[in-house]
């Protein structure tokens, strides 16, 4: 069937996707508090920031990702696409002033560019159904020590605090009335635009006819009998042909069934995705299969967009990686289960972008005769820093390309206050110290990957591994590890130069670990290539192994983990084709 919008005149339709921005206004301002934040010495503006401590045991950064979301979008302006995607926590938390910065910005360049938004919401974006107290005991303040933000003086840990309504946690009320521009309200130019509780067809759609259903009130279901919640997904269709759906996966399930369903704080959060919908928000898959019932009927290309996953994103490692590190480690409560992505190909959806992880993946999945592709887009606020661009060729021809943030200008306008921070924690000796070395950073991609290294060392580690694992290989090099298995005369008939192998040690080997984890093949550009061919040669001699020693075994995981998360589907630049249910690498 040939569709309208591939006409030999025209360019492929190109759809960009920007996740996990977790947007925070350094140069925002709250309604009812003249604070503006702390000078910067280097640019002289007042700014509000959280501490480098702070981002350094976060999954994520909280600044620096305010120039890169300016670069990405930047950069997407000057590729001349116009449709941006946005697959949840687009906001640091749902505050209301970071939620107006982030509006000003959009709509910036909404009116420079033409560029036009779609968003989903995330698990941070609101954090519960409805408006709740909340703050942040980091922020920098002007003598270098935390200062705490709050939205109400009775909470808090910290007595170093202002007081603004601005930092409170919104609820979906205030992000729908803000954001609402940005897809979760139909714009005039789209040619069709729905929601799960719509009744029209697309036959008999019209502009006036969607705007009665836009009302917050009209987009609401039980999650559980008696707590009626909103959702607010929504299908639109910018260009001829091409319908977004844009999923709401947040499921805020109560924890209490006797309290009332207005009270924010009895709501659990949403981080688990898709496996809670499956119990608590069916109606969604019933939409999601109308909807491309429907698309069929009309010639319409559907591509689906979530905050959450809906396919496995370890790449086959998630077996081991439970084994050795325990069923509560390494967000495995974030995995889907497969029953998620059978549900949605049995819908009929075949091409998924999700966040929330922030990874660089592909997942697939082949249910009886038909395709799922879930690309995992990564953050702007994580290692790896990129976005993803879709190219739609034809109905069944799709190209996927990866665009990773390099050079952002400005990433380092930060760095005086950092100073000042560090000075501070040296002087007063009482807690572990971040490592100045990444305000030597030179480039946006240095930074995020040091980012990464200090997350493995001050909470990864820590936190994930078994203490007596890390404990007995913490001194191990690459030539220890090859004599557990080997003697030396073995190693020297195989030709094996073991002495080669001292460059690295167990740490750089455990980076790299989360280096795939986050990156997927991308890593590689940040690994020794060297490295990299030791470790196939070292993971094979573990493999053909017979010993039963733990620390053997455990070894042996870890390598076949290293060895899955290193060889995953193509996740850099590949060609989805659904007449083949194949992806092929490019």
């Amino acid at each position: 069937m040939a569709f309208s919008i591939f006409s030999a005149q025209q360019k492929p339709v190109q759809i960009a996707f920007l996740s996990d921005i977790h947007f925070q206004d350094l140069y925002g301002s709250f309604s009812d508090n003249d604070f503006k934040g702390i000078t910067n010495p280097k640019t002289g503006k007042p700014t509000i920031l959280r501490t480098m401590d702070a981002q350094l045991h976060s999954t994520r950064i909280f600044n620096e990702n305010y120039f890169a979301l300016l670069k990405a979008l930047d950069d997407i302006a000057g590729k001349g696409i116009k449709i941006v995607t946005m697959p949840g926590d687009f906001s640091d938390d749902g505050q209301a002033y970071n939620l107006r910065g982030l509006h000003k910005i959009l709509a910036k360049y909404h009116q420079q560019y033409g560029v036009e938004f779609y968003m989903t919401t995330g698990n941070h974006d609101p954090v519960g159904p409805f408006r709740q107290d909340s703050g942040k005991d980091d922020f920098l303040g002007e003598d270098g020590y935390p200062l705490g933000i709050y939205s109400k003086g009775n909470i808090g840990k910290t007595n170093r605090k202002i007081t603004t309504r601005d930092i409170a946690e919104s609820g979906y009320l205030e992000i729908l009335d803000e954001l609402k521009d940005f897809g979760f309200y139909p714009k005039k130019n789209d040619l069709f635009w729905g929601t799960p509780f719509t009744k029209y067809s697309p036959k008999e759609y019209s502009y006036e006819k969607a705007l009665q259903d836009v009302d917050y009130t009209k987009r609401m279901y039980n999650v559980t009998e008696g707590f009626p919640v909103p959702d607010l997904s929504y299908v639109a269709e910018p260009v001829q042909g091409i319908w977004l759906m844009a999923i709401d996966g947040n499921t805020y399930i109560p924890k209490n069934l006797h309290e009332s369903f207005r009270n924010p704080g009895n709501y659990n959060g949403a981080s688990i995705g898709y496996n809670n919908v499956l119990t608590h928000k069916k109606h969604l898959i019933d939409w999601v299969k109308r909807t491309l019932d429907e698309a069929k009927k009309n010639d319409k290309i559907v591509i689906a967009f979530t905050h959450y996953p809906m396919i496995d994103f370890n790449d086959g490692a998630t077996p081991e990686l439970k084994s050795l590190l325990g069923e509560k480690k390494w967000q495995m409560e974030r995995v889907p289960e497969e029953d998620v992505a059978k549900a949605f190909a049995e819908a009929g959806l075949q091409i998924h972008f999700a966040g929330h992880m922030h990874i660089n993946d592909t997942g697939i999945r082949n249910i009886d005769g038909s395709m799922l592709v879930n690309v995992q887009v990564p953050s702007l606020a994580a290692y790896i820093p990129a976005y993803k661009v879709l190219t739609i060729h034809s109905s069944d021809r799709f190209e996927v390309q990866t665009e990773v943030l390099n050079d952002v200008p400005r990433f380092n306008e930060l760095f005086p206050l950092y100073e000042k921070e560090y000075n501070v924690l040296a002087k007063d000796g009482n807690k572990k110290l971040w490592n100045k070395d990444i305000l030597k950073s030179s480039s946006y991609h240095d930074f995020m990957l040091f980012h990464l290294k200090e997350l493995v060392r001050l909470r990864m580690i820590p936190d994930e591994w078994p203490k007596d694992f890390i404990e007995k290989t913490k001194n191990f090099t690459g030539e220890d590890l090859l004599l557990l298995i080997q003697t030396k005369d073995q190693l020297l008939k195989m030709k094996v130069d073991q002495q080669a192998y001292r460059k690295w040690k167990m740490e750089d080997l455990l980076l790299d670990l989360y280096k795939f984890q986050s990156a997927d093949e991308l890593a590689k550009k940040d690994i020794p290539s060297e490295r990299l061919q030791q470790y196939k040669t070292i993971e094979e001699l573990f493999s053909a192994c017979q010993g039963r020693d733990s620390l053997i075994t455990n070894l042996k995981k870890v390598f076949k983990i290293l060895s899955l998360l290193s060889n995953g589907d193509p996740a850099d630049h590949f060609e989805v084709n659904l007449k083949k249910n194949s992806i092929i690498k490019l």
